[in-house]
């Protein structure tokens, strides 16, 4: 594209131009095989290309740098880098959202046995020595580790030996949320916790030993089984949780920033651990500039560099003028999706692994709808909007999230082929798979809702 057909597209106010040079480089980066190291161009060189002032270039780079896709070198030779991502601002961001929205131990459990016995199978059929190896260790020390952090770190494992990076991204998530559950829990006794602990190594003591031999299906079963057993030990010993607004202290899975993270990076995790920590809500003003550079001792580019990361993941921003200072705000998780599907995109996610992770979401959604739950113009939808209303009738946030993740990752995929699936025939597809919805044929619609996610890979 030349200098001045970027700069047409680019026609809007600051902050729109900035997010779309952002994406105008993302594009090309992945284009070209996210070569990590090379030279995109010199700051100047970048300004002419795009048509922008410093400060808009800028913005657009710290977008770039937020997402761990580019970043700036300064000195001899430097300019804008290829860098390779990193998910865990923005797998810090969702664990936030959906801590927010009010998800429900129901809710988690559900996406997990939507997603967790499929890893299972996929790494029954894939595992190596060294994955068990793995496995074996972490059901070797679970009775000497009380705080139950084993349990965390076999599903997790599990998720990463199934071989699909949307998986392991996906349990990641959805077991750091357990964990939270697990700690604002009502505190069992010792001797029902060391019960829970065995009962917890026996099962997945089990589940090695299918994976081990390979059998998918037994694999599939006994994590099925161990998640029953979860979700009802969170219910018995559920404690209410806060109204929708407010903040609980979450998982955090990287408080450090990520290996190297950059100072305004850490500063971002502890200030968005010290909201949760503190239960603060919606609205509520933090502190002022000048007392958060005392608190955290800090410089001000440093607190600055924090704020922007906290803007860009909606949880928190700083309001200028009197009664202002850093306030809370509702989290919105479109730039944490934006940057996962970025770094999914990195690690090579193919047509396969997406589509068989879509797949257990959308027929987990298509399962949890009643018959009356589906009104007639959902089928007007266009294209995705159509399956997203769809997970959004079903009721639950987590799969709504990670639908809206493989979305992102799945038009990225699109913009390089073409798919079988014409328009046309796309909205008679939605409509057959809402006919069988309305009329209660939870088989039929699973089943069309199948051929029509295959015409579209």
């Amino acid at each position: 594209m030349s200098i001045a057909e970027d700069a047409h597209r680019l026609s809007a106010g600051p902050d729109k131009r900035a997010a779309q040079i952002a994406v105008a480089l993302e594009d090309e980066i992945i284009g070209r095989g996210w070569p990590v190291g090379e030279l995109l161009g010199r700051e100047n060189e970048l300004r002419e290309r795009f048509g922008v002032s410093q400060s808009v270039l800028r913005q657009a780079i710290r977008l770039l740098e937020h997402h761990k896709v580019a970043g700036m070198r300064r000195g001899r030779g430097g300019g804008l880098v290829v860098s390779a991502p990193d998910a865990s601002p923005a797998t810090r961001a969702l664990v936030i959202y959906l801590e927010y929205v009010g998800t429900s131990v129901e809710d988690l459990l559900r996406a997990r046995r939507l997603l967790e016995p499929l890893a299972a199978r996929l790494a029954a059929e894939s595992v190596t020595e060294a994955g068990v190896d793995r496995l074996r260790g972490i059901v070797g020390s679970e009775l000497s580790r009380p705080d139950r952090s084993a349990e965390d770190e076999f599903h997790v494992t599990l998720g990463q030996l199934s071989g699909n990076v949307v998986l392991q991204l996906f349990l990641e998530v959805l077991t750091w949320l357990s964990g939270s559950y697990a700690r604002t829990a009502r505190r069992p006794t010792e001797a029902s916790l060391h019960a829970a602990t065995e009962v917890s190594a026996a099962r997945h003591a089990e589940i090695v030993d299918a994976v081990i031999a390979g059998d998918g299906v037994a694999a599939e079963v006994r994590v099925g089984t161990h998640l029953d057993e979860i979700e009802a030990w969170l219910l018995a010993h559920r404690v209410q949780r806060p109204a929708r607004g407010t903040r609980t202290r979450p998982v955090d899975p990287n408080p450090d920033g990520g290996p190297g993270g950059k100072r305004g990076e850490v500063l971002a995790g502890r200030i968005h651990d010290d909201i949760a920590a503190e239960g603060r809500q919606v609205g509520e003003v933090i502190g002022l500039e000048q007392d958060l550079l005392t608190r955290y001792r800090v410089s001000r580019a440093v607190l600055r560099e924090a704020v922007r990361i906290l803007e860009h993941h909606s949880v928190a921003r700083m309001r200028r003028g009197p009664g202002g200072g850093l306030v809370i705000v509702a989290p919105d998780p479109a730039a944490s999706i934006h940057t996962m599907a970025l770094y999914l995109d990195y690690k090579g996610t193919g047509p396969e692994q997406l589509r068989s992770v879509r797949d257990a979401i959308e027929l987990g959604c298509i399962q949890t709808l009643g018959a009356a739950a589906a009104p007639p113009e959902a089928a007007a939808a266009p294209g995705d909007a159509f399956h997203l209303e769809i997970a959004r009738l079903a009721g639950n946030p987590v799969l709504l999230l990670f639908l809206r993740v493989v979305l992102e990752l799945g038009a990225r995929h699109g913009r390089r082929g073409p798919t079988r699936c014409a328009g046309h025939a796309v909205g008679e597809a939605h409509e057959a798979i809402l006919d069988a919805i309305v009329s209660g044929d939870e088989g039929l619609a699973q089943l069309r809702m199948r051929r029509h996610l295959q015409a579209l890979v």
